[in-house]
């Protein structure tokens, strides 16, 4: 019993001292004004639009990925040095970086960056993002707009065209709802398994 404890409390130790990356933009007036994400190493991330959000959204990004996105921050030696640029520029949002593990702990504050490293990560998380809020407006639809649904798939459809989607399996079983079920309109489903069979096949 004893064994099984010190086993758990080691677990739980280990995850705390891994590595985490935070983002955060704050933008009031936008839509949604505040959104958050949280990844650890081992790829499982949170996004919130609140930071007292009590209903995260919850998933898991591929290996690959996550291993972009951490050596990115580590090219930005982990957000140690300024990141805001000195050219006046339109303001566009608070964005914040932060690096956490058991050794340390760095964030950086900006609006706007001119360091390539630092776009290339927002870029990740601003897709995390535009995934999530996908997710979220897909599963509000299927629920409580059923002719709402289309146009969801449609604009889904357009950022996965695009490559904006990232760890985009989690759409799948709203798609696979979608597409088995008669009472959605005939061309949302056809596009709900068009974009499944898609996604299926990038993975």
């Amino acid at each position: 019993m004893k064994f099984a404890l010190w086993l758990a409390t080691a677990a739980l130790a280990s995850a705390a001292d891994a590595p985490h990356l935070f983002f955060s933009k704050s933008f009031p007036g936008s839509v949604p004004a505040y959104v958050e994400v949280s990844l650890d190493h081992s790829g499982s991330a949170v996004y919130k639009e609140a930071v007292d959000d009590d209903q995260p959204l919850k998933f898991q990004l591929a290996e690959s990925d996550t291993a972009a996105i951490f050596a990115l921050a580590d090219k930005l030696e982990h957000f140690k040095r300024p990141l805001e640029s000195q050219l006046k520029v339109a303001f566009m949002g608070m964005k914040t970086f932060r690096f956490e593990d058991a050794a340390e702990k760095q964030e950086a504050k900006f609006n706007y960056s001119e360091d390539p490293d630092a776009q290339a990560l927002l870029d990740w998380f601003e897709r995390i993002s535009e995934t999530e809020q996908h997710f979220i407006n897909l599963e509000r639809t299927v629920k409580y707009d059923k002719l709402g649904v289309n146009s969801a798939l449609l604009q889904l459809q357009i950022s996965f065209e695009h490559k904006r989607l990232v760890a985009a399996q989690q759409l799948l079983p709203l798609l696979d709802r979608v597409a088995r079920n008669e009472s959605y309109m005939h061309m949302a489903r056809e596009r709900a398994v068009g974009l499944a069979e898609a996604i299926r096949a990038n993975k």
